[in-house]
């Protein structure tokens, strides 16, 4: 068997530091043998610099996936491509700096992480996901990879539910991620796919999806434009553990996890 950890967006300096508390935790409590964690959000809550990204692989995070903020912090534009493991989504458009997927070697064989984004209310310009998912799985295959996690991010739960019934049978794993809220209908498909509609976040408990929620309220009920501030502490950690035939990839076990941390 083979064990995943996949933890839902990062927002700002409270989901980083609660990062760095979690980690060493869920390594003591299961044998990971890869840990994904979406940090699109991690610059402040839009983005990710490379020095934050080379601080969250330092934690032990194995691989990054980023999403509609990939490019709203500049320096990333020309410093991705010096970042293997940080991937910003396969389906963005082929001129775009970066890549999509990577394949990690892990004791256990060869673990293919996909990130992939979603088009419905989504920022225009993103090409098909469903084919360029297709296309990429194909290819971390040839590489070797059996065990592949796919990150839908994505707005709409119809969409991010499209997909992981696409990938049923392809992909290990495809676990929603951008709305922040983690859902209640964590599963393996037929085709032995683990799926989650969103995996939740490691931002603000009390706050709205990360931002301080007075900030968000206020947006809200005038509808003018506010500047919305990262929520403080208490901070939690979501996730999900997937286990893992390590020879077929089929999913054996999807559980979604919820760590709360104080300052």
């Amino acid at each position: 068997m083979i064990t995943l950890v996949f933890i839902g967006d990062v927002v700002g300096e409270p989901g980083r530091l609660a990062l760095a508390r979690a980690i060493p935790e869920l390594k003591r409590e299961h044998n990971i043998d890869a840990l994904i964690v979406n940090a699109e959000n991690a610059a402040h809550g839009r983005g990710i610099t490379p020095k934050l990204a080379k601080d969250i692989l330092a934690m032990g995070v194995d691989v990054i996936t980023l999403g509609d903020h990939a490019w709203d912090q500049p320096e990333l534009v020309d410093k991705i491509d010096t970042l293997p493991q940080v991937l910003r989504p396969v389906n963005f458009q082929s001129n775009n700096p970066g890549a999509g997927s990577f394949i990690l070697q892990t004791s256990k064989g060869k673990v293919g992480v996909l990130c992939l984004i979603g088009r419905t209310f989504m920022r225009p310009g993103a090409d098909n996901p469903f084919t360029a998912a297709t296309t990429a799985i194909e290819q971390l295959k040839a590489g070797g990879a059996s065990v592949i996690l796919a990150d839908m991010h994505a707005e709409a739960t119809s969409e991010k539910i499209a997909m992981a019934v696409h990938l049923d049978g392809g992909a290990t794993a495809v676990v929603g991620t951008h709305t922040h809220v983690q859902t209640a209908d964590a599963r393996i498909l037929p085709g032995g796919t683990a799926a989650i509609t969103d995996a939740g976040m490691c931002g603000s408990r009390d706050g709205i999806i990360g931002r301080n929620a007075q900030d968000v309220l206020r947006a809200q009920v005038s509808a003018m434009p506010c500047k919305l501030e990262i929520a403080g502490w208490p901070v939690r950690v979501s996730g999900v553990i997937i286990t893992a035939d390590a020879t077929t990839g089929r999913a054996l076990r999807i559980e979604p996890f919820n760590k709360d941390y104080d300052r």
